[in-house]
């Protein structure tokens, strides 16, 4: 038991979500902490996501994509003193709303610190920014999946992100001809 003894502090645990209940179960925690008095217990409840934006017929829209799907952290004591698991805190975790298990089932271990300080960068580097959905890079091949020149496969020569536009060679009659075209006209081709 001495090595369960040492998580007797905060630390961070995975726990696993229903399929597109994150946000709920997030809500959840973060409403009843302080009614069900779990401040001892429960410090924070975090749902790592990312802001990504796509353009499509001219219009960009804005989404938030969790980096975690079916997944939130919780920074929370588990154990005492004698690493024996605290059963308030744990019900209350498995009780939430939209929450299925503790991700190690009835012995949760406790995040490592290089684990919790990636998902904690990828937040931080995430923050106020927006992604596109899709990345391109120069060079790369792609099918052309809508419009005259649907089932052409061509290369990209220029790329903005601001518009969500491409401007991509394909092939016509043997002769290479550029055409400006958005993200969601073209998908990555098998070759690349």
């Amino acid at each position: 038991m001495s090595a369960i003894s040492s998580v007797t502090g905060p630390q961070w645990y995975a726990v696993q979500t229903l399929s597109n209940q994150e946000q709920k179960a997030k809500r959840y925690l973060d409403k009843f902490i302080a009614i069900e008095e779990m401040e001892e217990f429960v410090f924070d409840v975090l749902m790592p996501t990312e802001v990504v934006t796509e353009v499509k017929n001219g219009k960009k829209t804005t989404k938030t994509r969790k980096f975690y799907p079916g997944y939130i952290f919780v920074q929370m004591r588990l154990y005492d003193d004698e690493g024996q698991l605290l059963q308030k805190p744990w019900y209350f975790i498995r009780e939430a709303h939209g929450v299925i298990n503790f991700v190690g089932g009835d012995h949760p271990s406790p995040l490592k610190k290089t684990e919790i300080d990636r998902i904690l960068n990828q937040v931080e580097d995430a923050e106020g920014k927006e992604k596109p959905k899709i990345e391109y890079t120069i060079g790369e091949m792609v099918k052309v999946n809508d419009g005259p020149f649907m089932n052409l496969d061509g290369k990209i020569e220029e790329i903005d992100p601001e518009k969500g536009k491409l401007k991509v060679s394909v092939s016509i009659f043997g002769r290479y001809t550029p055409v400006e075209l958005e993200y969601w006209q073209v998908q990555r081709s098998e070759e690349s």
